[in-house]
C-alpha cells in the first residue's frame, strides 16, 4: 500500500510518500527561523508558513518518491494535537486529495506517530512490547506499547515538557531559539562538570509523572543569585553576559540538561522494571539529542537485559514518514476517518490495553 503522510501540528511542513515501512520520499520544511526572534512559536506565522509552503512541499515529495498520484492508496494526516491553524492545513490538503483521489483518509495522533517512529529504522528489528518515552517541545510522555499498536499511558509530565524546559533555560540564558541544540553544543564544553548543581523533583516513590518546571526555576535562581550578582548588568528580568562567564554557562547548560536526562532516564526503567518489559522506544525532538542516546546507552548496559531502541536523527523531528507509516498500520487494523475528520488541538492519546 502507497501512503501518502501530511504533518503540519507545529512549525514543520513535511508529506512523505511510504510502503509498508519503507520511506520512498519524506520532504521537510521548517519555519523555526521565522520564531526565533520571538524565542518560540508564533501560532499565526507557523499557520502562514504551512499555507505558503504546503503545495511545493507536496510536489517534491511526490516527485522524490518516483510515483504518481494515481499511485497513492490512503492519505495519513495528523489532526492532533497541535496548532488548531497549523492542523487545518495539513486537513485540508489530505482532505482535498483524499476526495479527488477517491482513497482512504485516516487521521493520526502526532504523540503516537513520534512513539511508534523507531519502526522506520529498516536494519532493525523492533517488537512488542515495549516501554515508550515521547521527549518533545510540548509533550513528555511514558506508555506501554503491546500487541497489535495497543497502548496504555503511564505517566506524562505535570507541567513544562523536557523540550520546552530546555527553550525555557536557553531563554534564561540568552542563548536563543530552540534551546536544545544550543545547550546540547555548549554542555560539550563543560570544563567543570560537577562545579554546579541543581535538585531533582520528586514525585513521590513510584511515581511515573515528570515535573520539569522546579530544574527550570532552580537554573533562574542560580543565574541570579551566582551569576547576575558577580558579573552581570541586571534590571529586572533583563541582563548582559560578559564573555568572561561564558565557561560557568557551559556548567550550567551541562548540570541541566544531565538533570533532565537522568529523570527520564529513571523513570523509563522504572517503567520497565514493573512492567517487566525488555525494550524501550525513545521517540520525539529530544530524543535527537546525542548526549541523551549515550545516557540511555549506558543505562542499558548496567541493566543488562533491556535495549534501548532510537529512531534515526532524522525521524525524531516533527515529519510526514512517521505519520504514513503509522497511518497505514492502524488502517490495517480496521480504523477509519473519513472526510468528517477535523482538527482537534487537544487530542489526547486513547487507552488501548
Amino acid at each position: 500500500m502507497l501512503t501518502l503522510g501530511i504533518e503540519t501540528s507545529c512549525d514543520e511542513t513535511s508529506v512523505s510518500v511510504t510502503e509498508e515501512k519503507k520511506v520512498l520520499s519524506n520532504i521537510v520544511s521548517s519555519s523555526v527561523r521565522l520564531h526565533k526572534r520571538y524565542g518560540g512559536v508564533v501560532p499565526e506565522i507557523a499557520s502562514r508558513s504551512h499555507v505558503e509552503y504546503i503545495l511545493e512541499v507536496f510536489k517534491t515529495a511526490l516527485k522524490e518518491s518516483h510515483r504518481s498520484l494515481k499511485d497513492i492508496k490512503l492519505i495519513a494526516v495528523t489532526n492532533g494535537p497541535g496548532l488548531v491553524g497549523a492542523l487545518l492545513t495539513g486537513i485540508s490538503l489530505g482532505k482535498s486529495l483524499s476526495y479527488c483521489l477517491k482513497v482512504p483518509l485516516i487521521g493520526v495522533n502526532h504523540v503516537l506517530a513520534h512513539l511508534y517512529s523507531a519502526f522506520l529504522n529498516e536494519d532493525e528489528t523492533l517488537s512488542f512490547p515495549f516501554v515508550g518515552l515521547v521527549v518533545s517541545g510540548g509533550h513528555t510522555a511514558l506508555f506501554l506499547c503491546g500487541k497489535n499498536y495497543r497502548q496504555k499511558l503511564l505517566g506524562q509530565t505535570l507541567d513544562d515538557a523536557s523540550g520546552e524546559a530546555f527553550d525555557k533555560v536557553a531563554r534564561i540564558l540568552r542563548l536563543g531559539y530552540p534551546g536544545g541544540p544550543v545547550i546540547e553544543r555548549r554542555a560539550r564544553l563543560a570544563k567543570e562538570k560537577d562545579s554546579v548543581k541543581f535538585p531533582k523533583t520528586f514525585l513521590g516513590k513510584g511515581s511515573l509523572d515528570f515535573s520539569f518546571s522546579g530544574i527550570k526555576t532552580a537554573v533562574l535562581y542560580y543565574v541570579r543569585d551566582r551569576v547576575v550578582s558577580t558579573s552581570y548588568i541586571v534590571h529586572s528580568t533583563s541582563y548582559e553576559m560578559g564573555s568572561a562567564e561564558k565557561p560557568l554557562i557551559n556548567d550550567i547548560c551541562y548540570a541541566f540538561q544531565e538533570n533532565v536526562f537522568n529523570t527520564l532516564i529513571e523513570k523509563t526503567f522504572l517503567a520497565a522494571r514493573i512492567h517487566r518489559v525488555k525494550n524501550i522506544v525513545v521517540g520525539g525532538g529530544v530524543a535527537a539529542n546525542t548526549r541523551l542516546r549515550e545516557k540511555f546507552g549506558e543505562a542499558s548496559g548496567f541493566s543488562g537485559n533491556v535495549k534501548v531502541y532510537f529512531p534515526k536523527k532524522e525521524y525524531c523531528m516533527d515529519n510526514a514518514a512517521m505519520v504514513g507509516v503509522l497511518g497505514e498500520e492502524l488502517y490495517k487494523r480496521g480504523k477509519r476517518s473519513g472526510l468528517y475528520l477535523s482538527a482537534e488541538p487537544n487530542l489526547e492519546v486513547v487507552n488501548v490495553k
